[in-house]
Parts: C-alpha cells; structure tokens; sequence
C-alpha cells in the first residue's frame, strides 16, 4: 500500500513547487477534454472511454495539486493526497470513485485474464463528471490560507 510518507521519498514523488494557477487551469481544460472524449467514445470503444475517464479525473485533481504547488509523477501518490491531504476538500466517495477508475482503466488496457464488469463501468462514466466537478469547486474555494495549511501538512510528512 502506498503511503504519503514513501511518495515524498520517491524518485518522481510527491514534491513541493510554486504554487501556480495558470498550470491549474491548463490541467483543469485537459480534464474536461477528456470528458469529452469519455462521452463521445462511450459507445463505440469502452477501453478508451474508461481510460478518458480516468484521465478526466487524474487532470482534474492534478489541477487542484497545481495550484497548492504540488508535483507527483507517481499516480497512487497523486491519489493518495486525497485521504492525506485533501480530506477536508473530498470525500470517500470521491476517493473510492478514482481508485475505480484506475483500476478499470489498468483491467481494460493491460489484463487479459480479468473483465471490467458493467456495474464498474457505469460506476466509473456516471461518478467522472462529478469527480471532475468536485474538483472545480475545490480549486475555485481554496484560500490563500488552505494552500498554506496543506503545504505545512506536506513538508511534516517530509520530515518525518
């Protein structure tokens, strides 16, 4: 299992940057792009419309990690920020719904022996625009103060 604690000790793990709107932004326009493609590919090719979905959410949060100032090359670190840092902001049902995707992204391109049954499909392409709206609002509420707070968190994780 993945820890916070091990992706800021990683090679390509978690790591403080400027905290930067514009890449927010640039991040939060590739997520909704994705959605698009999530949308339009729904009925004539699944694995690209689970793996849009994913990636939907992924930008999506990256944007929110952008612009506390965060960098993380690792994704089952990005994901982990949500119940090690982002708890105020997202809920389980945020969390579950990413880790979903993830893993029927990774089951429809990369495991033959296994099926994303159709219960976790409509799961995954019903919660993505919420995942994706959720982090908006993250984004638009986050005060200069928040950022501060959740850098400060970081860096206690660093140290220890």
């Amino acid at each position: 299992m993945v820890t916070l604690k091990w992706c800021c000790t990683v090679k390509a793990g978690l790591r403080l940057t400027e905290p930067n709107d514009n890449l927010a932004k640039s991040y939060m326009r590739t997520a909704d792009a994705f959605l698009g493609t999530m949308n339009r590919e729904r009925n004539f090719n699944m694995k690209a419309s689970l793996s849009a979905a994913y990636y939907s959410m992924y930008n999506a949060l990256y944007a929110v990690l952008s612009k506390i100032g965060l960098k993380c090359e690792i994704h089952a670190c990005t994901i982990e920020c949500i119940p090690s840092l982002l708890s105020h902001y997202y809920t389980k049902q945020d969390l579950t719904s990413i880790r979903k995707a993830l893993d029927a992204r990774e089951i429809a391109h990369y495991r033959a022996d296994k099926v994303v049954t159709e219960s976790e499909k409509d799961f995954v392409l019903r919660e993505t625009p919420f995942f994706l709206s959720k982090s908006k609002e993250v984004l638009a509420s986050l005060s200069q103060t928040d950022i501060e707070t959740i850098r400060k968190k970081l860096k206690s994780y660093m140290k220890s």
